[in-house]
């Protein structure tokens, strides 16, 4: 009987660990779920400013509308292709990867890495040592002027005469 007893505060004891307080869900989206689809959209009235931070009415009312969007259970691709539909592409932060729109994700590094190519030629080029047109290791031939030779020859007399 003891440990008929001793079992039964047990089981007791246990299946009050795995109960829990159940609380009704409210079915109304947060500030924070809203700001996260508003972040990701451009408000299509004011100029570069996202829907998160514009203080405009209309924006008000569509973060409202997102809101509301999000209680009747649509999704965040919805609720973006939503606000595309009817404001065009322009009202998203980042434009679809689709079209002419993949220039934007590809030109910028390809500019970049030409730039640096580019770059490190002209800096190979400032730092190469300038080989001499007269000749190769340092003899005198055909290729030097005239007048070169003549001034050499006279500067070699004057210091020849010095000595």
């Amino acid at each position: 009987m003891k440990k008929t007893l001793q079992i039964l505060t047990l089981a007791l004891l246990l299946a009050g660990l795995f109960t829990g307080v159940a609380l009704a869900q409210d079915d109304t989206p947060t500030d924070d779920e809203v700001n996260a689809i508003a972040s990701q959209l451009y408000c299509p009235v004011c100029e570069n400013t996202p829907l998160d931070v514009c203080p405009t009415e209309a924006c008000r009312q569509w973060r409202e509308l997102i809101r509301l969007q999000l209680s009747q259970g649509m999704t965040e691709t919805e609720i973006k292709q939503y606000f595309m539909d009817n404001y065009g592409a322009r009202v998203l932060a980042e434009p679809p990867r689709a079209g002419l729109n993949w220039l934007v994700y590809l030109l910028p590094p390809a500019i970049i890495l030409l730039g640096a190519f580019f770059l490190f030629r002209s800096f190979r080029e400032w730092t190469k040592p300038k080989v001499e047109a007269a000749g190769v290791g340092g003899e005198r031939g055909a290729a030097s002027s005239p007048e070169k030779d003549d001034y050499v020859a006279r500067l070699e007399e004057e210091l020849k005469k010095r000595k």
